[in-house]
């Protein structure tokens, strides 16, 4: 049984599980940062929020070169007559000249390519806030977890401070002729599984705090104090309804899935502007010698001849990624009703498990230990039953510790589906 070697020292120290009861963190060991400056610390230092707003600043410089008009073309022009003989001068249609051509886009359409550059600034913008919120929760929910872990290894700490005490208690009731050999063999195979059960302990608590360090942008090994508590969330009283209908408004990946729409559109509309014809007009001044220079003006139309080819081929693809930008909308609107539903659901549980622990099964499991305990001193009990109600008394704490654990889960995730991330 998981916790049974610290029943011993139940049997023998009254005072020590009361102590117990409530847990006490060891004043000698470091202490984990409030969970508020993690999340701040994650939110500054992330590397995939580094390169989310290096996207978002690199749609914001693309957004005025789609209201710029193509570049200017220069040409330099001979014209001679009576040709292979150099004629610039002595006749009217000779000449040398320069001339700058200035492409024109249809109207609306500079207007169109601004607005499909804002709306992918706009698309990046929802990117990085939904990253955000899912680091502040992921940093929320590993710091949950280690909080738990945390309360277990308090408990196998003290548990392992003692055995040598234990397995000298069992022995010398042994040699009195109180107890059988049974208690001492029990005790030093107790003592062998609670180092198992340690060293498991310890490298589930190290590769959380590798992921935890992975957000904070530090060394996968840099240590974390002990999560001595959490903070302790709001209530979630709203009914199911109102919270699945604000995580359709605010859920990151619906607000990205409108932005994507949003997107889709202005490309699409840049594309049936793109059926509209061009203009070229174009400037010239050439020199004939003695005879004067020449100005010439000429005027182009860029037309879409080959729109069966090139235009619509492209429309109908911007239509298509339109209609899969709003079937991705309504299915990340669906995962957000889902999700909600699911979160009350399990914060409800977690709420409803953590009142169970504290007004039954607390109680109890120390209730029915205090029994087996003087029983078992006054000579009317087995040993065995000792290690079983602590085996309870002791699963039931740790058990308290991760519905807590969830219940804060559960509220970091509402967090990241309801609203922006925020420190707590």
């Amino acid at each position: 049984m998981r916790h049974s070697l610290l029943i011993f020292w139940i049997a023998i120290a009254t005072p020590v599980l009361a102590l117990a009861q409530t847990p006490s963190q060891n004043p000698a060991a470091p202490i984990a940062p409030p969970l508020a400056e993690l999340v701040a610390e994650a939110l500054a230092k992330a590397p995939a929020l580094a390169a989310r707003r290096a996207a978002l600043e690199a749609a914001r410089q693309m957004e005025q070169p789609a209201a710029a008009l193509p570049d200017p073309m220069v040409e330099a022009m001979l014209q001679n007559a009576d040709f292979p003989d150099f004629t610039v001068g002595e006749m009217d249609m000779s000449m040398v000249g320069v001339e700058v051509r200035q492409g024109l886009p249809y109207p609306g359409k500079r207007r169109a390519r601004v607005e499909a550059a804002r709306a992918d600034t706009d698309l990046r913008s929802t990117e990085l806030a939904a990253e955000e919120r899912r680091i502040a929760a992921a940093v929320r929910t590993l710091y949950a977890r280690l909080y738990a872990l945390d309360r277990e290894r308090q408990s196998l700490s003290a548990a392992r401070e003692l055995v040598d005490l234990l397995a000298t208690t069992a022995a010398a009731r042994y040699s009195a002729g109180e107890g059988e050999q049974e208690a001492i063999l029990k005790a030093q195979l107790q003592e062998s599984r609670l180092g198992e059960e340690l060293d498991d302990l310890e490298a589930e608590r190290g590769a959380m705090v590798a992921e935890l360090n992975r957000w904070l942008d530090r060394p996968g090994d840099s240590p974390l104090g002990d999560v001595a508590e959490l903070p302790v969330p709001p209530v979630v009283d709203a009914p199911g309804g109102v919270t699945q209908e604000a995580a359709v408004e605010a859920s990151p990946e619906a607000v990205t899935a409108r932005a994507a729409v949003a997107v889709a559109e202005r490309r699409l509309a840049v594309a049936k502007l793109d059926l509209k014809p061009d203009f070229v007009p174009s400037a010239g001044l050439a020199s004939r010698g003695s005879l004067g220079p020449v100005l010439t003006l000429r005027f182009g139309i860029e037309l879409p001849f080959w729109k069966q080819r090139k235009q619509g081929p492209m429309i109908r693809a911007a239509e298509q990624e339109l209609e899969m930008a709003e079937s991705e909308l309504r299915d990340a609107e669906a995962m957000a009703r889902a999700e909600a539903a699911r979160l009350a659901v399990r914060w409800q549980q977690a709420e409803r498990q953590i009142v169970r622990f504290q007004q039954a099964i607390l109680p109890q499991s120390s209730a029915a230990l205090d029994a087996a305990r003087s029983a078992y001193l006054a000579g009317r009990g087995d040993f065995s039953t000792v290690i079983e109600d602590f085996d309870l008394w002791l699963e039931a704490r740790v058990q308290l510790a991760r519905r807590e654990a969830d219940r804060f889960v559960a509220w970091a995730e509402l967090q990241r589906l309801l609203t922006v991330a925020k420190e707590m």
